[in-house]
């Protein structure tokens, strides 16, 4: 590191700040130093000496900090606090406010006091009138310079992550501090070291023709004994330094190295001392052996800038063949940038290599400076290879965020193997905000309106969030060559479509807007999208997710907005109604989820708490239940007479689902009373939960599958009204398929409303239906891949329709199979109404292979569920024949017959006949057992 000086240097051109006068985001490390005892000082201290002193500490102190590229803030009594990253973020911000922090500790006996400093890093926010920065990260700093001991240096664990490679830091009792309700983890810092090179665990992949172009430049420079300049050029983390190494290692040459730093003073000629100092030589022109010696010391007087400039070419020419690296060029004084300019061009008689690495920053104060490899990301392939130890969807979001960028590729690596979850290490939030702060005001303006519309964003979206005046397109371009962003397949007619580079450039463009910006930008981008509706796939979704943004932002900041979140949740959930299937699509859930989130705080809307509560019901029965209760309460106390009828309804509705012995018949006192009301306020979507109750709940727990049909084609009419294309989850496929409509007959209902029906249950209804025709080939091929839908879409009955399909095809094993695994899905999801009822027809099967035994606990649960299911009490009746007990068997059978002639399900009274001729059959009565096959066969033939 260069030797600090005690005065502030003038900034370089590479150190101007770029602050637009904007409130932004931003994450900074803070420093605070205060003098020990200061007040004791005043007791024994002249105030004219007093005051001296404090006068050259806080000199000193302003420079120190300076001379680190820090900003002091304020003087608050005897403390300094000092923000590093302001105005403009440095990827190394935190090295150097700790670099300052230890330069400032050792000044304190200099200067004849004791002190004590705190650093922290955090987000803030800045650009504010008041101050450099406000937020949490400068209190904990304050408290921890309050909590050090004299002259000792306390890091905050944000700081001490940064740092950690480059300092000797022991960790402390975590410190109780003021306004922090848990303890708050610090380190004592004893020292500061050199930083390491980064180190290369990664495969070295994909860069082959880098690596030939660098070693053809060294073969050209032996063979024609001149000086050959090669550049590599590319973005912070893209791998500059590793390919120059690896390359470099497999040449048989001396090579020396010198690095240009972005701060700090004496540092001009900084990487030509490094690359003098590991030469160990001075040249033999006493001339030139002269000005090398001015340069590093040597001499007692200054040589210019060309007279270094020769000198420094003279020792490279007698040293040679030799190598030569410049890192960070992009950093070097203008000095710095002629003298290796004037070594390319000017150097005779000997093979020298001159490889400087610089990021695209060089090309814009040198445009003309030659490169000689433009160092891309790398390609998918050499992605996977270095990503190869991670799961696949794992290496999938690693993959998308990185963007090829081996840096951000290896570090997310590293924090995914060791945590498994893909998140953005600290270094590289450091150096993404860098990045963005060397942009003009306009560019970064821009590239923060693509950010909020996402990864993928558009010129049109862009205009619509600025000024009509601003000329977006010119800063779209910049943006390009900068390689922030790159022109992408557009997604909106008549516009231009833009990708960022990778996400987290996108990320920490977005995360720098104030949350208030936020606001704004995100419903004046659902304003903008609402207007292209032909364009758009999913725009409630999509509409709905930027209004639920500008809602949650605004209710962080402590001002909710009832305007806003209400609109965020109508749209979400029209979109999820959208997506509501049987069983329920994940995706409908969740985005009934937030929609509910979002209308509670203001509202009560029972329909939308019952449309979500049904989602939940497939995965989570005793939650839909809750659900339903809470909104009845919550409508009840806000006065919403039919919102109350209709949760207490659904209530109980889930609770005929899922619970033994429910009270149907509340359910339908309470869905007749709710039916009027209803009606009278033409409310479309409370008649389609009045008729699901009183079809797919009362009906079908009664068996009655006419008026279940009935009811579920209400609710299909009632739903079109509301525009909701909400499918099978109303009951009709099923009432259908097991009540007295032919088989050929609620085949030709279903495809007349297969528009609207269309889903994985509807089509293992469709065919079962089918299968029931003897058109097995057909029933398989519509069966098998609504399967994979439903089991994709989470849906427990995913294998419902197969095991009937597989039994009317006579294969009982394999219904069998699929019937034991689809019972237990649904126990585990506490859908005890499904298991009872799937569980009989289990248990039918089993008895048909002669497996009674199998079958009984089957049977038993649906009979302790509800001790006159009929379906049952026909397994039931089997077994006890197994056993013997045909007296028993014969009056359970006889029963099962009774109570299934009063439903009209055709299928389930074949079912009990053919029950009752088995335990007639084990009883020796043939004949008895004929006419009750016969009875069977009836009810199958007419279904």
């Amino acid at each position: 590191m260069p030797v600090i000086a005690s005065w502030a240097p003038a900034r370089t051109r590479r150190e101007q700040p770029r602050h637009d006068g904007r409130v932004h985001r931003k994450t900074v490390t803070v420093v605070f130093c205060d003098v020990v005892g200061s007040t004791a000082l005043g007791d024994v201290a002249d105030p004219e000496a007093l005051q001296a002193l404090l006068a050259r500490y806080f000199e000193r102190m302003k420079a120190v900090v300076a001379s680190y590229g820090g900003s002091v803030e304020k003087f608050i009594g005897d403390a300094v606090m000092a923000v590093f990253g302001v105005p403009a973020v440095h990827e190394d911000d935190a090295l150097r406010a700790v670099r300052a922090a230890a330069e400032m500790r050792d000044a304190f006996p200099s200067l004849g006091v004791r002190g004590r400093i705190g650093v922290n890093t955090g987000e803030v926010v800045v650009g504010t009138a008041e101050r450099l920065a406000t937020g949490d990260a400068v209190n904990v700093a304050a408290r921890l310079q309050q909590a050090a001991e004299p002259n000792e240096i306390l890091l905050g664990k944000a700081t001490h992550d940064l740092v950690r490679f480059a300092v000797d830091a022991v960790p402390v009792e975590p410190l109780e501090l003021k306004g922090k309700a848990e303890p708050v983890a610090a380190y004592r810092l004893e020292a500061v070291r050199e930083a390491p090179e980064r180190a290369h665990d990664a495969p070295f992949v994909g860069r082959e023709r880098e690596v030939a172009s660098i070693r053809g430049a060294w073969e050209r420079a032996v063979a024609a004994e001149r000086c050959e300049l090669v550049t590599v050029i590319g973005d912070a983390g893209v791998g500059k330094s590793r390919l120059v190494a690896e390359t470099l290692a497999e040449l048989d040459a001396r090579v020396v190295r010198g690095r240009c730093l972005p701060y700090g003073d004496g540092i001009t000629y900084w990487p030509v001392l490094g690359v003098v100092n590991q030469l160990g030589a001075r040249p033999v022109d006493e001339a030139a052996a002269e000005a090398i010696g001015s340069l590093v010391g040597e001499v007692n007087r200054v040589a210019g800038p060309d007279e270094v400039g020769w000198a420094f070419r003279k020792l490279l020419e007698q040293e040679a063949p030799l190598i030569v690296v410049f890192d960070d060029l992009q950093w070097g004084e203008e000095t710095v940038l002629d003298l290796v300019e004037a070594v390319a061009l000017l150097s005779t008689g000997a093979p020298i290599l001159l490889v400087c690495m610089a990021r695209p920053e060089l090309l814009a104060r040198r445009p003309e400076w030659p490169v000689g490899v433009r160092l891309e990301p790398l390609l998918p392939d050499a992605v996977d290879e270095i990503l190869a130890a991670l799961p696949e969807d794992t290496r999938a979001r690693v993959a998308s965020a990185a963007g090829g960028n081996p840096l951000f590729l290896t570090e997310m690596l590293a924090m995914a193997e060791k945590d498994g979850e893909v998140v953005v290490p600290p270094t590289l939030r450091a150096l993404l905000g860098a990045r963005l702060d060397q942009l003009d005001a306009a560019e970064r303006t821009v590239l923060e309106r693509g950010a909020v519309e996402g990864e993928i964003f558009h010129r049109g979206a862009v205009q619509a969030m600025l000024p009509a005046d601003v000329q977006v397109t010119p800063k779209l371009a910049a943006l390009v060559r900068r390689q922030l962003i790159r022109p992408d397949r557009t997604q909106i007619a008549g516009d231009d479509g833009f990708r960022f580079s990778h996400l987290l450039i996108r990320d920490a463009a977005y995360e720098a807007l104030p949350k208030a910006t936020r606001v704004e930008l995100h419903e004046r981008f659902a304003d903008w999208l609402d207007q292209r509706p032909a364009d758009v796939v999913e725009l409630d979704e999509i509409v709905g997710y930027h209004l639920e943004q500008a809602a949650s932002f605004r209710a962080e900041l402590g001002q909710p907005d009832e305007r806003l979140s209400l609109r965020a949740a109508a749209r979400l959930a029209t979109a999820a109604r959208r997506r509501l299937r049987p069983g329920n699509d994940r995706m409908a859930r969740g985005l009934f989820a937030r929609a509910v989130q979002l209308t509670r705080p203001f509202t009560v809307d029972a329909k939308l708490e019952l449309d979500y509560a049904e989602t939940v019901h497939w995965v989570d029965a005793a939650a839909a239940v809750q659900i339903s209760a809470a909104a009845a309460q919550r409508a009840q106390s806000a006065g919403d007479v039919l919102g109350d009828l209709l949760a207490r309804m659904a209530e109980g509705y889930f609770r005929i689902l899922s619970e033994a012995r429910p009270d149907v018949d509340a359910v339908e006192a309470l869905a007749l009373k709710a039916l009027p009301l209803a009606e009278a306020a033409n409310d479309d979507a409370a008649l389609v939960w009045i008729w699901r109750a009183l079809g797919y709940g009362v009906a079908n727990y009664r068996q009655e599958a006419e008026a279940w049909g009935e009811a579920s084609l209400r609710c299909v009419e009632h739903a079109r009204a509301a525009g909701w294309p909400k499918g099978e989850a109303f009951g009709l496929a099923g009432a259908l398929m097991w009540g007295p409509r032919p088989a050929d007959e609620a085949l030709r209902t279903l495809d007349e409303l297969a528009n609207e029906l269309a889903d994985g249950a509807y089509d293992h209804k469709r065919a079962y239906l089918l299968a029931a025709l003897g058109r097995f080939d057909d029933a398989w091929a519509v069966a098998a891949p609504a399967t994979e839908r439903m089991r994709e879409f989470g849906d427990g009955r995913y294998l419902d329709g197969l095991f009937d399909i597989a039994a009317l095809q006579g294969d009982y094993d394999l219904a069998v199979q699929y019937g034991q695994e689809v019972v237990a899905i649904v126990a585990e999801r506490g859908l005890v109404a499904f298991q009872a009822s799937f569980g009989v027809r289990l248990g039918t099967y089993l008895c048909r292979l002669g497996r009674f035994e199998d079958a009984a606990p089957y049977a038993a649960f649906a009979l302790e569920m509800d001790p006159d299911d009929w379906a049952a009490l026909a397994v039931q009746a089997q077994v006890l024949a197994h056993r013997g007990d045909d007296a028993a068997a014969e009056g359970l059978a006889r029963a099962a017959v009774a109570r299934g002639e009063e439903t009209d399900m055709l299928t389930g009274q074949g079912d009990a006949h053919w029950g009752l001729a088995e335990v007639l059959l084990a009883a020796g009565r043939a004949e008895a057992a004929e006419e009750a096959f016969g009875q069977a066969l009836d009810r199958y033939e007419r279904k």
